[in-house]
């Protein structure tokens, strides 16, 4: 991942750095409970525990001629053990211990991750209150349809991204493995209670049954949910992107002073940072295929995996980090215009009460369909003559025949959706 979208704490998950000393822990776990049961002198352990260390350089050079990043790891850091390096790497292969360092290093994003959520669902939550009787248009197809408010946008986005926590929580447990079963997973060569031990001080779970490497349908199922969450986030900028067009403008990306839209166009205020989050959105989504595709590996191992997660694990999850928080600071500070929502809900005068009308007809004695014909046809005279749909109502003498002037304004008020939205705030918020 370029440097443009790195964020510091989840960057140091993915450096060397923390993966080496994730590595030495799981060793030092290792040999401490091998020395507990007797397998090695207690003295090894006691001698790993204190002088394991590892230089990065010093691996990479290694690296080059062993061509096996595992081997060039052991390799120094048992020239800081020094005699007792011999019981360092005990009875385990490389899997052991690089898929439950991975593992970890999975677990630890997806608590970063699971933060933001939280962060993004609390502005979203307060957003949706705060705007709770703002009212505007809701459109389907793009094209005006019935009123709703901006607080019940916001806080159709806010249950879904709930959801999307559950679905997080969920894929962090599933990915929350520790496999230390030695070569071809048949636990021959280390006992299966290094692996219990290992895996209750990593606060990791035991895989149930591994061949040498931890079953990638875990590490699917943790993409894919991150490919969710993008599209979720996708969804919701896209909403912002739409109603920040210049003819509609309802909403707004913060704007901060000193900020230019374009080099050539002075007066440009572009809806940038949701454009970022589209685009970051796509990216993330780009690893669910392969790290499906992961899950068929030959036999009990093969390496055609590692290479996709060296690459892909490390930047999908710091995407997802930055956008995340970026797209929690964009509701947090957005810019809402309440006069345009309203400006644009009335600009037909009427017509998306014509539901309304409808109903009202039928009440007074109409067939659904004569009454559908009758109120259609005044919809569309005011389309293509762009005059107000209360006016054609006021004049026309079939619908006075049922409907009264008082009766007719009452009907285009955009009041009565309110016992509707307190009974949705009531019993989906809880408030």
């Amino acid at each position: 991942m370029i440097p443009r979208y790195n964020r510091p704490a989840i960057q140091s998950i993915w450096s060397d750095e923390n993966k080496f000393k994730i590595w030495t822990e799981i060793e030092c776990l290792i040999a401490e409970k091998l020395s507990e049961l007797g397998e090695i002198p207690n003295k090894a352990a006691e001698d790993i525990r204190k002088k394991a260390k590892f230089n990065i350089d010093e691996i990479k050079e290694i690296e080059k001629e062993t061509k096996h990043d595992v081997v060039a790891y052991i390799n120094n850091v048992s020239t800081y053990i020094g005699e007792n390096s011999k019981y360092f790497h005990f009875g385990v292969t490389s899997s052991d211990i690089i898929d439950t360092g991975f593992s970890y290093q999975l677990k630890q994003t997806a608590e970063i991750i699971t933060e933001q959520l939280k962060k993004l669902i609390n502005n979203l939550k307060q957003k949706s209150i705060e705007h709770k009787y703002t009212f505007m248009i809701g459109r389907s197809h793009g094209v005006h349809a019935e009123q709703i408010s901006f607080g019940l946008k916001m806080g159709s986005f806010y249950f879904e991204f709930l959801r999307n926590l559950k679905r997080l929580e969920i894929a962090k447990e599933e990915i929350s493995i520790c496999s230390i079963s030695g070569p071809v997973g048949t636990y021959n060569s280390i006992d299966p209670r290094i692996e219990e031990h290992v895996a209750k001080k990593l606060n990791l779970k035991t895989e149930d049954i591994s061949t040498q490497v931890i079953p990638r349908d875990r590490h699917a199922f943790y993409f894919a949910t991150l490919g969710i969450i993008a599209s979720s986030i996708e969804r919701l900028v896209i909403e912002i992107r739409h109603l920040q067009r210049t003819e509609i403008l309802e909403v707004e990306e913060f704007f901060s002073s000193g900020q230019k839209g374009s080099s050539a166009m002075p007066h440009k205020r572009n809806p940038i940072l949701s454009e970022n989050l589209t685009g970051l959105a796509r990216y993330i989504r780009s690893a669910t295929v392969p790290t499906m595709e992961n899950i068929a590996l030959w036999h009990e191992r093969d390496i055609s995996h590692s290479s996709v997660e060296r690459i892909l694990a490390p930047d999908i999850n710091i995407a997802m980090d930055f956008a995340l928080n970026r797209l929690s600071n964009i509701i947090e500070n957005l810019i809402v215009y309440p006069e345009n929502m309203e400006k644009n809900l009335n600009s037909l005068g009427g017509l998306h009460k014509s539901q309304d009308i409808l109903k009202a007809l039928i009440k007074k004695g109409l067939s659904r369909q004569e009454a559908y014909l009758n109120v259609q046809s005044l919809c569309t005279k005011a389309w293509n003559t762009k005059e107000k749909f209360i006016e054609l109502l006021l004049k026309d003498n079939k619908i006075n025949e049922f409907l009264s002037e008082k009766e007719i304004k009452k009907l285009l008020t955009n009041d009565d959706i309110k016992d509707s939205i307190d009974w949705i705030y009531k019993n989906k918020f809880k408030i």
